[in-house]
């Protein structure tokens, strides 16, 4: 499984779990609409419940820390190819910048609520 999709499932898993529970209780035939997910509310929630101040809307490494992931360069490198980055992979600063960014704009792509200051 590559770190986007571990990122993704990360956070949409406790949602996809109720929004399947509650499917499956439904004896409508029509099939369920997909509600988006609040990521900032998911991440805020996961923020809040740990011991270290992590700027998760800021930072790719305190992102990748907040979900329990491998936050080293190295890591965060493989993030960096998985997303196609084209920048230079030594800058680690502007690399941070970039997948900080990216991740948040494929976390709305799959169906998160993100507000645009996130994206941007």
């Amino acid at each position: 499984m590559n770190l986007i999709t571990s990122i993704i499932n990360k956070i949409f898993h406790p949602h996809q779990a109720a929004q399947a529970q509650a499917a499956a209780q439904a004896e409508s035939q029509q099939p369920a609409k997909k509600e988006p997910v609040d990521v900032v509310a998911v991440l805020s929630d996961l923020a809040q419940h740990n011991p270290e101040k992590l700027n998760w809307r800021a930072s790719i490494v305190d992102l990748l820390k907040l979900l329990n992931m491998d936050s080293s360069l190295a890591a965060r490198k493989q993030l960096a190819k998985e997303l196609h980055f084209t920048g230079d992979m030594n800058d680690s600063a502007s690399m941070n910048i970039w997948l900080q960014k990216q991740v948040m704009l494929k976390l709305a792509e799959n169906g998160g609520k993100i507000p645009d200051e996130l994206k941007h």
